[in-house]
């Protein structure tokens, strides 16, 4: 991970002062790695917004329901937060080629940021992706790679291939600066709910980047003295398919055994048998007190329909799966109707038509 000298920052930085720059992601500098402005790559990414859900939560009996909503972030999800600012670093430190293993979407955003910077990058695929993540890595210029298999399988190729021809490889956490991309997220809804955090967090998790990331925002914005030390139950959201994580949690175990027969979800992001970071998606699990609920793609497909009609929200089938833990997580009786809840929409239904 990154870290930073947040005593330092403290001193010269208020959280106002943030709020008055200018939109985006970089508005966060201070507490983002990459040192001159010059080596930053940008799209315009961060700053999506926290809607009210007022009629989805009618619906559900509850009267805070909020959705942070990353359907307009540069290619259509959250992944342009990570990638931004890991390639902006590596452009820092003099990476010219990149290749990484995705699902589809980070695979995307990779093959904008490598094409902004006049970066080159390799995308190992699997060949079942959404045809739009496919034709937007082609559309950007990638070498792209198609795999029989999943995203396990493409994270082999793409290792073996960085080895072998010195390509840098910019997998989930096999990097640390994607994380300090996602990790804006957290800073961003810290900000928006007057540094007052909400109670609970559901959030869509495959690889769970954005889900460590933003616990990594609360600790740094609290030594800042920005918040203070109360935290978010966080929970994760995974296809009934290939649940590692809601597996671990419910084994009570510390670690995560690698998901067999994973069955094809309409979730795609969500289809990681093995994430790398298990430990660490388990100990932001543990340490908030959440929890891990998995969802099947019928439960998903409803959500969706449900979150678009009451809320106008065109939800990727990740970011809904969140709506249909929730609904889940009500049933059992483990929220309470006077609970803050965030919702993670991590993308755009559009990504998904075809």
């Amino acid at each position: 991970m990154a870290f930073y000298d947040l005593s330092s920052v403290r001193r010269v930085l208020k959280r106002e002062d943030v709020k008055q720059r200018s939109d985006g992601l970089w508005r966060w500098a201070e507490v983002l790695p990459v040192q001159n402005w010059a080596n930053v790559v940008t799209l315009g990414e961060g700053d999506s917004p926290l809607l009210p859900a007022p009629r989805l939560g009618k619906a559900l009996g509850l009267k805070h329901l909020f959705i942070k909503d990353e359907s307009g972030q540069p290619t259509g999800t959250f992944k342009a937060r990570g990638l931004a600012v890991a390639v902006s670093k590596a452009k820092e430190l003099g990476v010219k080629d990149f290749v990484i293993p995705t699902a589809g979407n980070a695979g995307g955003a990779l093959s904008a940021y490598a094409a902004r910077a006049d970066l080159s990058a390799c995308i190992f695929m699997p060949k079942d992706a959404p045809p739009v993540n496919i034709a937007e890595v082609r559309a950007a210029g990638a070498n792209l790679q198609l795999v029989d298999g999943l995203i396990s399988d493409a994270g082999r190729l793409a290792n073996q291939y960085a080895i072998e021809r010195g390509w840098f490889d910019i997998s989930t956490f096999k990097e640390p600066y994607r994380l300090e991309g996602k990790k804006t997220m957290g800073l961003e809804l810290a900000e928006a709910f007057e540094w007052d955090l909400p109670d609970v967090i559901i959030y869509p998790t495959g690889g769970g980047t954005g889900l460590v990331g933003m616990w990594k925002a609360f600790q740094e914005l609290e030594e800042l003295g920005w918040i203070d030390d109360r935290r978010p139950k966080m929970v994760s959201v995974q296809a009934a398919g290939c649940a590692p994580i809601v597996q671990a949690i419910l084994a009570e175990e510390n670690q995560v055994e690698p998901w067999k027969n994973s069955t094809a979800t309409i979730a795609a992001g969500l289809r990681v048998p093995y994430p790398f970071a298990d430990r660490l998606i388990l100990r932001v699990l543990h340490e908030s007190r959440g929890n891990a609920i998995a969802v099947t793609d019928e439960e998903i497909l409803s959500a969706q329909k449900q979150m678009a009609s009451l809320e106008g929200i065109f939800a990727a089938p990740e970011g809904a799966a969140t709506l249909a833990g929730l609904i889940k997580l009500l049933e059992i009786g483990w929220l309470t109707h006077e609970t803050r809840i965030v919702l993670y929409n991590t993308g755009t239904g559009l990504k998904y038509v075809h």
